[in-house]
């Protein structure tokens, strides 16, 4: 099946080695279940780096977009964990865009994840979107070892509600136009597709990108809100 809701936190950024232990501990343990947790939180996925950067990529699905500025959602945000306090400062070239689901389409969660951070170009979203839904993610669900593909649309404004978690960052959070997801059975099968005719940062620009990067992304950990049913 496609993506499990209509909404998606994605966040990608980078851990200083000397804790990338403690980070990953907190994440698997600490992290995803209380995010998961929240009321309207459907799954949550990481990822560790192939090619590309920030090293680490996240995100959560939720049952509509609404979740992610929920009341439920911000009071968490905005009392962090003492772990999550001493994580959180650790935490760098954050990029944190809440998203709405745009088209999804596939079966299954891949072994690993393509993403595409787009800045969008004036005027040409209508252009986009349709070559995406009609034309590309056609063209590549059909590559053997491809699973899923999906279209996202950042909202600028909800991203960057000010919260007591954004402000342990050294830096403001970058924030993604559009963004695309393609999950594949492996990293190998994704770098067959990365710059070639398919998907490089000109084909897209081509069609309606300002600028767009790329990175390939191995499953780390997968949690879903039914996991914690008891």
């Amino acid at each position: 099946m496609p993506l499990l809701g209509k909404g998606v936190a994605a966040i990608w950024h980078n851990v200083a080695p000397d804790i990338q232990c403690d980070y990953n501990h907190w994440h698997c343990s600490e992290h995803m279940l209380e995010r998961v947790g929240i009321d309207g939180f459907l799954r949550g996925r990481r990822y560790d780096a192939v090619n590309g950067r920030p090293q680490f990529f996240h995100f959560y699905e939720t049952t509509t977009p609404a979740v992610l500025t929920s009341p439920a959602y911000l009071r968490r945000l905005n009392n962090p964990t003492p772990w999550t306090q001493k994580i959180g400062p650790c935490i760098k070239n954050n990029n944190r865009t809440l998203s709405q689901v745009v088209h999804s389409v596939g079966c299954g969660v891949g072994a690993a994840i393509l993403t595409i951070r787009m800045v969008a170009s004036d005027n040409r979203e209508i252009e986009f979107f349709r070559w995406v839904s009609q034309e590309l993610f056609p063209c590549i669900t059909k590559k053997p070892g491809i699973v899923a593909a999906h279209l996202l649309k950042g909202d600028k404004k909800a991203s960057e509600t000010e919260t007591k978690e954004k402000a342990m960052r050294e830096k403001p959070d970058e924030v993604a136009d559009w963004i695309i997801f393609i999950e594949a059975i492996d990293n190998k099968t994704l770098l067959k597709i990365w710059d070639h005719e398919y998907i490089s940062e000109q084909v897209l620009i081509k069609n309606g990108a300002f600028s767009a990067s790329i990175g390939t992304y191995k499953l780390h950990f997968s949690l879903s809100s039914e996991d914690l049913i008891e």
